[in-house]
């Protein structure tokens, strides 16, 4: 019997946090005398390890989706994507290092495929002004209404954005990567006044004084000829 109250308070360890569970199997082994052995605490960290490595294997979005076969099914997706890997918006970053935190929903309501959620992210972006840093933070919220044609984009609610897919998949990266640079400001700017890096004006007037001279004008040369008797 009480090997098999040991055992219900071992599963209940496992239901819940690692730490608080450790304490609480300790103390309940302790009260009903029972002492866990060094396999069961073998068992225990093995399960903790898979448990933490089924999240992370969670956490990795998939390069293509299908936006219409995740809507039949509510899926969700919800992850990191590297900065680095959006080529268009790495670009125009100061530096890509970093990730964008993505958490997509898909469903139905009624006839409507939709993707709604979040994109956030703390964006590096090149000041106009000084060509240095700017911290953006983003935090965008999605609204997109999956559509096959122009005229269901048109008949969209007006607070859906259309997503216009054909057969096949999707690539997953471009669709986070359009919705960010829509918002994305034109001219990027500190707050604050800042710098414009001032030019070598050295280096102007060297580069000027070695320009190559214009021709000699012909008739000059006829002139100089005549003048000094050798034509």
């Amino acid at each position: 019997m009480a090997k098999t109250r040991a055992e219900g308070v071992h599963i209940a360890a496992i239901a819940t946090c690692k730490h608080c569970l450790f304490a609480l199997t300790v103390k309940e082994s302790l009260d009903y005398g029972d002492v866990f052995s060094k396999q069961t605490y073998l068992e225990f960290d093995a399960f903790i390890v898979y448990l933490y490595y089924l999240s992370v294997m969670l956490e990795r979005l998939p390069e293509f989706i299908d936006p219409l076969q995740l809507a039949d099914k509510r899926g969700e997706l919800k992850g990191q994507m590297p900065l680095k890997n959006l080529d268009r918006l790495a670009d125009m970053l100061f530096d890509d290092a970093g990730t964008v935190a993505v958490e997509l929903f898909f469903s139905r309501e009624g006839r409507l495929a939709k993707i709604e959620g979040q994109l956030l992210a703390n964006l590096q972006l090149i000041c106009q002004n000084c060509l240095q840093a700017v911290a953006w933070p983003l935090a965008l919220e999605v609204k997109l209404g999956i559509v096959t044609s122009i005229d269901q984009a048109d008949r969209l609610p007006e607070n859906y954005e259309p997503l216009v897919v054909e057969e096949g998949k999707t690539l997953l990266k471009t669709l986070v990567e359009d919705e960010i640079l829509l918002v994305l400001p034109i001219f990027p700017k500190h707050a604050e006044p800042c710098a414009i890096p001032a030019f070598n004006t050295n280096n102007i007037i060297a580069f000027a004084g070695n320009e190559p001279s214009a021709p000699e004008n012909p008739f000059s040369i006829l002139a100089k000829l005549k003048h000094t008797g050798d034509l």
